[in-house]
């Protein structure tokens, strides 16, 4: 996370594959930018390859905690990201952050599919634990039936409304321990099914941590869509680049 509101980072595949890079540089699965954006700010995302990416959910929760610990927002804000403008709010340790409205859910043979910012492949299947999650989600991520690649996520029923999600991200080109638009799309795609729904939370467990997805959904989708969660300050610094 770099407030670049001077506009001075040098953006190049190479420096951010650089500091990316957990043996020599800070490491990490993503790099974001903090930038000025007509009286507000404006959320730049990288992937670890050092290619500018689609919407990181976990990623949108981090840049608002950035935006509070820099006393740059109050209670709520709003953003601006690669998919258009977000409105958060900040209440103690836990960040909401509102995604788009979804109308649209294709169902395929044993799949979902679905765009939450970031395109994504939902698989639901049991004993999740147990599955090569990268070397799996490789297999769909560049399979011909989607030839940008996608994101690809295994989901386990734990209980009704509860979930457990595994990601294979496209960028990363791995399993990340947690995947913001990846969970809003695993608790869209079980809610369409109308099985056992006792409300409109789907709360998640991931690798990195539990995360809450809300919304109101009618005939026509999906609207008032929130991913909720904590996002933990770790440790800032300087590197030369």
């Amino acid at each position: 996370m770099i407030d670049d509101r001077a506009h001075q980072f040098p953006v190049n595949e190479e420096n951010i594959t650089h500091l990316c890079d957990r043996r020599f540089g800070i490491g990490a699965d993503g790099l974001i930018l903090l930038q000025n954006q007509e009286n507000s700010h404006k959320m730049v995302y990288f992937n670890s390859d050092g290619k500018e990416s689609t919407m990181c959910g976990n990623g949108g929760r981090c840049f608002v905690r950035f935006l509070n610990d820099l006393q740059l927002m109050k209670d709520s804000t709003k953003f601006l990201a690669v998919d258009g403008w977000h409105y958060a709010e900040v209440d103690n340790d836990l960040v909401k952050l509102q995604m788009h409205d979804i109308d649209t859910i294709q169902k395929g043979d044993n799949y979902y599919f679905l765009d939450t910012g970031s395109p994504h492949h939902v698989i639901f299947a049991q004993h999740i634990a147990d599955i090569d999650v990268k070397k799996e989600g490789a297999k769909i991520r560049y399979s011909a039936q989607y030839p940008e690649g996608t994101n690809v996520n295994f989901v386990e029923k734990l209980t009704p409304n509860r979930l457990f999600v595994r990601t294979y991200e496209r960028g990363v080109e791995d399993e990340t321990y947690s995947c913001g638009t990846g969970v809003t799309a695993a608790a869209l795609a079980y809610a369409s099914q109308k099985e056992d729904l006792i409300s409109n939370e789907v709360f998640i467990k991931t690798l990195g941590g539990n995360l809450k997805v809300s919304f109101e959904k009618d005939n026509q989708g999906f609207k008032s869509i929130f991913l909720i969660g904590p996002a933990d300050f770790v440790f800032k610094g300087k590197i030369q680049i």
